[in-house]
């Protein structure tokens, strides 16, 4: 008899395979950028210029060493906007969509990696949630496109209104921050042109709200006619969005109202669709229509704190998530007014919540601690800038005061590490590099250690 061949199958958890799949887009994205027929000049691009931008755009960053309009060529502008795209509704969300054309049938593994991906708490539903999300992003991307196209025909013609409406749509609302008024001779760059125009800024905020608060809360949203409720995460996600919204808005307001090279020159109404603006874009989407280094160093101060909170859990925008920002807010809450257990809208958490906000927010702060100090040792920048661009990188918002461009070697590369692990999320690296351990069978007894 024939002796049956072993089969060697390795096995990765979730986690792993997130990592592992977002690393895979990134690589093919960094070889299609560095072809000559991704550059203007036919020049063949710097790989690891190429490996920054292919890893900004799949982690819908949006920080760029070259200028995306002027440097790249449409087939080099297509693969960002592609690797965007797969990055922001996410390569397994991806896979899923071919799946479906194809009548494939999802797996329970599948299942699982999609229940990852989309930070569920169960594998019920999944599918159906992820048809929606796809139904609902394109849905939202080629509206967002086609009044953008409908804005810019008056600018420009009508070709390039439409493609420029198509590739704006859809780095916006995946919070990516790639623009392409960067090639446009005597532009300003981003958004900048259109400070003034209240369409544009309408448009533009409603797709990074729409692409910040999650896939989840979207689909709760749109299930309000039928179910009549909320869920508690829809209700927490959407309460503080806006109060973060209007807080950043009335301190950007007050702090750059009297400041020439930002808000004093415009209107009255004009500073309030650019605070509004900012304070929205801050939340990962990247793009900007006031100059972002001539602000005052107090609100540079103030967007890196909003960087880092970030945006929703399950959209495409970085951050520690509002909702950890949320928690760790009910934490201080309750223990001040000596109560043991949050409570939003009537509804208790479980405590392994704030264990869980704790942690994903100590292990961001040691991130951006130690990116903050590695980055000093590689480049010669007043330190609010470094500690500005590494917060960006992590927080995957894609802002900069200028220095992202002038990056060394070593900085390119701390960076694109930064933006890997802001696109997956610390707690979920952590688990894809650490064995999964089994449930103790003990417990200790218990101590006390004096805090305060």
């Amino acid at each position: 008899m024939a002796r049956k061949k072993k089969k060697f199958l390795i096995r990765f958890t979730p986690p792993q395979v997130l990592a592992l799949g977002i690393l895979t887009i990134i690589i093919i994205g960094s070889v299609l950028l560095s072809l000559p027929a991704a550059t203007v000049s036919g020049r063949p691009l710097a790989f690891l210029n190429a490996f920054f931008t292919a890893t900004s755009a799949a982690t819908v960053t949006g920080l760029t060493v070259v200028n995306t309009g002027a440097e790249f060529s449409l087939f080099g502008q297509l693969v960002i906007l592609a690797l965007v795209q797969v990055g922001g509704l996410g390569f397994m969300t991806m896979a899923t969509l071919i799946a479906l054309v194809l009548r494939k049938k999802i797996s329970l593994r599948e299942r699982l990696l999609l229940q990852e991906a989309m930070n569920q708490s169960s594998v019920e539903g999944i599918v159906r949630l992820i048809r929606k999300v796809l139904t609902y992003a394109l849905i939202i991307e080629l509206t967002g496109a086609v009044l953008f196209a409908i804005r810019w025909s008056f600018d420009m013609p009508l070709g390039k209104a439409i493609y420029f409406g198509v590739f704006h749509s859809i780095s916006i609302f995946n919070n990516a921050g790639f623009d392409l008024f960067g090639g446009i001779p005597d532009s300003k760059g981003s958004l900048m042109e259109y400070v003034h125009d209240p369409f544009i800024n309408i448009v533009a905020i409603t797709l990074i709200i729409l692409g910040g608060i999650g896939f989840i809360v979207m689909v709760d949203l749109l299930d309000y006619k039928e179910t009549r409720r909320l869920s508690l995460h829809s209700k927490v996600v959407l309460s503080a969005t806006g109060l973060l919204i209007l807080l950043g808005s009335i301190v950007i307001f007050i702090f750059e109202f009297t400041n020439p090279n930002t808000l004093q020159p415009l209107s009255f109404t004009s500073k309030l669709y650019a605070s509004f603006f900012q304070s929205a874009t801050t939340r990962s989407a990247g793009v900007n229509t006031i100059d972002i280094e001539s602000m005052r160093q107090a609100t540079q101060f103030f967007i890196i704190i909003l960087m880092f909170i970030g945006a929703a859990p399950g959209s495409a925008g970085g951050g520690i998530k509002i909702t950890t920002f949320a928690i760790l807010v009910g934490a201080v809450y309750a223990m001040s007014r000596g109560k043991e257990e949050i409570v939003f809208f009537r509804k208790r958490l479980a405590k392994d919540r704030l264990y869980k906000a704790t942690t994903l927010t100590l292990l961001a702060l040691f991130l951006i601690i130690v990116g903050t100090m590695a980055l000093s040792v590689f480049e010669r920048a007043p330190f609010l800038i470094i500690m500005f661009e590494i917060t960006s990188a992590f927080g995957t918002a894609g802002m900069s005061l200028g220095l992202t461009s002038e990056l060394s070697v070593p900085g390119k590369m701390l960076m694109t590490v930064l933006m890997f692990i802001g696109r997956l999320g610390p707690l979920t690296l952590a688990y894809a590099l650490t064995p999964k351990g089994g449930k103790e069978l003990y417990r200790y007894p218990e101590g006390k250690i004096t805090i305060g």
